[in-house]
């Protein structure tokens, strides 16, 4: 897929943020080259890429580090701190796409933290190995660094997670991460319905995490907003029609039980801590 790149300036990089975990976020890029077909974010390309393809487009923050500066600076003075909670990278784009090799947009946002001296957590949510060319910086914040990894199946990947990184690589990414001494964690998200049926995918898929090093992991079942549902079922229609039953099913709360049983059992295998204690579930399932 061709993708549309454009150069833009940013009027503000610190975003107040509703995640769990998070109270601000940076997103260094609007869009994202990924192109998951499942991505909660692809409906900005509604407002800022109208009749774009999610995937196709990729707007660089060229001035970012310097707003962000100022953003910084501006809360500092407000607040009388250098901490105002935790500050995610990323809500709505992947902070290491293979663009930021050469824009390094996120890496010069994390050298403007540890020059800042900021005193919060700084998180980091990415699908990419290359969030290791940056594990100097981490070290230097108080920082937690997630992999999202929801299969070792790389023909899944492919078909579900576009132009992201094989599962093998995040993993190793993991591996490197936890030995030089950064805290790490896995964000299983979403949750693929296979795993109801497929106990032992989803107990190996825990285990090889902990295998890396990594203590906590955080659960997401999957978002079937309308906008969603109607950009992944036009996909699985095409390319997979047997498929959408099962995603169907992840509407209901049979499903919802199953894989929560499903999860507590793969769980007890393993020392890894659960954020928040539970599965972080989306919207109203059906009767």
């Amino acid at each position: 897929m061709r993708v549309d790149i454009r150069e833009i300036q940013a009027k503000s990089v610190l975003t107040p943020s509703s995640l769990p975990g998070a109270e601000y976020v940076v997103n260094p890029y609007v869009g994202c080259t990924f192109g998951c077909k499942y991505c909660f974010a692809a409906f900005i390309g509604r407002w800022k890429h109208p009749g774009e393809e999610w995937g196709s487009f990729l707007d660089i923050k060229t001035n970012a580090p310097e707003i962000l500066l100022k953003d910084l600076k501006r809360l500092s003075k407000k607040l009388g701190a250098k901490n105002f909670g935790t500050i995610l990278f990323s809500s709505v784009t992947d902070p290491y796409l293979g663009q930021e090799t050469k824009y390094k947009i996120t890496q010069q946002c994390l050298q403007v933290l540890v020059n800042f001296n900021y005193e919060g957590k700084v998180a980091v949510l990415t699908k990419s190995p290359l969030v290791t060319r940056d594990i100097n910086l981490f070290q230097k914040l108080n920082s937690s660094v997630g992999l999202t990894l929801t299969t070792l199946d790389d023909k899944i990947v492919q078909f579900l997670e576009g132009n992201a990184p094989p599962a093998s690589a995040r993993l190793n990414a993991l591996q490197k991460l936890n030995s030089a001494g950064v805290e790490t964690y896995v964000f299983v998200g979403p949750l693929l319905p296979y795993f109801t049926d497929r106990f032992d995918q989803l107990d190996k898929l825990f285990n090889k995490i902990e295998a890396t090093g990594t203590k906590e992991i955080w659960l997401e079942h999957i978002n079937l907003s309308p906008k969603i549902k109607e950009r992944l079922f036009n996909y699985l229609q095409k390319e997979a029609p047997e498929l959408t039953p099962k995603f169907q099913e992840a509407d209901t709360h049979e499903y919802r039980d199953k894989l929560e049983a499903t999860v507590k059992k793969a769980l007890r295998n393993t020392n890894l801590n659960l954020a928040m204690g539970s599965i972080i579930f989306h919207g109203k399932v059906k009767p």
